[in-house]
C-alpha cells in the first residue's frame, strides 16, 4: 500500500477500517526519513507494513509528524514511537501534552464516538515527553542537507494544526485545514467538528498555504492533488457555504444538521453508496454541525460582550 508520488515521498495508505483511500500517511525520504501523519491506532498494522515495506526498519526512522492529535491523524504516534526508538515526534505547541497524556483526549473522544472509538480508531498510547518536539510556526525539520520541512501553524479546522512544506518539491502536506475530499466520490466537504472550528482561521490558513504557491498539495483525506490554487480556492468557498448555510438556520433557531442535509446532501445523490457511508463516517454532517453551532454560539456570546 506504499507507493512514490511525487520524487521523495512515498504515500501509505493507513486503511482505516480496512477501507482504501481514506486515510494517508506520507514518507519523505533522506539522510533523515520523516513520517507525516501516522493514521489511527486501529491501522497500524497497516502502517508498519508500508514502512517495512520500503525499507525502513526500527532505526530508520528519524522524525514523525502530526498535523494535529485527532485520532485518525495521531492515534498510532505511541506505538510509532516505540516501534522506532529514534525517532522525534514533532506536534503544535497545543498538541504536545495531549501526546504526553491522552486520557483527556481519549475521553472526549470516546463521547464524541462511542462505541466507534474502538470498533474503528482505537486508543492512544502516551509518548515519552522526552521524545516530543514542539514545531512553532515556520521551525523546520532537516530531512537532509538540502531538504527540509516547514511547519505551518494553520488552526481553524483544530487549534493544534500544523501544515508542512517540503522544500524540495513544493508540496504542502494539509491535514484537515482544506476539508475532506475522497478521490473516488469527488466531493470535497468542509471538515468543521467541534470544538476549535473557526472560520475566519480555516480562511486564513488556506490563504497561507496559498503564498507559499505549493506544485500539490497533499491531503490526509486523501491523496496528492496537483490542482493547488483552484483546490485551496474550492475549500474556502466550501467552507464559506456551509458555513453560511449553517448561520442562517442558527440565526432562525433552526436545527442546523438538518439546514447542512438539505443544503449539501445532494452533492452526493447518485455516487457508490458505501464510499457514501464511509464519508460520512470519517466526516459527518453531524460532527461538523456541532463544531458550526459551537463556533456561533461563541462568536455571539463575543458579540454580547462588545455590545454590552
Amino acid at each position: 500500500m506504499a507507493k512514490e508520488i511525487v520524487d521523495g515521498i512515498i504515500e501509505i495508505d493507513t486503511l482505516l477500517g480496512g477501507w482504501e483511500h481514506l486515510t494517508a500517511g506520507y514518507v519523505i525520504t533522506g539522510d533523515a526519513p520523516v513520517l507525516i501523519e501516522t493514521g489511527s491506532q486501529s491501522s497500524l498494522s497497516s502502517l508498519l507494513d508500508g514502512l517495512s515495506s520500503i525499507g525502513l526498519g526500527p532505526n530508520d526512522l528519524a522524525g514523525v509528524a502530526v498535523t494535529h492529535i485527532h485520532l485518525d491523524h495521531a492515534g498510532a504516534v505511541g506505538d510509532v514511537a516505540k516501534a522506532f526508538p529514534n525517532a522525534t515526534v514533532y506536534v503544535h505547541p497545543n498538541g504536545a501534552r495531549h501526546l504526553a497524556d491522552p486520557s483527556r483526549l481519549v475521553n472526549s473522544a470516546a463521547m464524541v464516538y462511542g462505541e466507534l472509538l474502538d470498533e474503528l480508531y482505537g486508543r492512544l498510547e502516551p509518548t515519552e515527553a522526552s521524545r516530543i518536539k514542539i514545531l512553532e510556526d515556520h521551525e523546520r525539520i532537516a530531512v537532509s542537507s538540502n531538504r527540509y520541512l516547514e511547519a505551518l501553524d494553520s488552526p481553524g479546522h483544530a487549534k493544534h494544526h500544523l501544515g508542512f512544506f517540503d522544500s524540495a518539491t513544493g508540496v504542502i502536506f494539509s491535514g484537515d485545514a482544506i476539508g475532506v475530499l475522497i478521490p473516488e466520490l469527488g466531493v470535497l466537504r468542509p471538515a468543521t467538528p467541534p470544538p476549535d472550528f473557526d472560520l475566519d482561521l480555516v480562511v486564513s490558513s488556506m490563504d497561507k498555504f496559498a503564498d507559499y504557491n505549493p506544485v500539490a498539495i497533499a491531503m490526509a483525506h486523501y491523496g496528492l492533488f496537483t490542482n493547488p490554487e483552484e483546490l485551496l480556492a474550492k475549500g474556502k468557498d466550501v467552507v464559506t457555504s456551509w458555513a453560511h448555510v449553517a448561520e442562517r438556520a442558527f440565526n432562525e433557531d433552526k436545527d442546523i444538521e438538518q439546514a447542512l442535509e438539505e443544503a449539501f446532501r445532494s452533492e452526493t445523490d447518485g455516487l457508490d453508496q458505501t464510499l457514501v457511508d464511509r464519508f460520512d463516517t470519517l466526516n459527518g454532517m453531524h460532527s461538523n454541525a456541532n463544531g458550526l453551532k459551537r463556533w456561533l454560539e461563541i462568536r455571539r456570546q463575543h458579540e454580547g460582550h462588545s455590545h454590552s
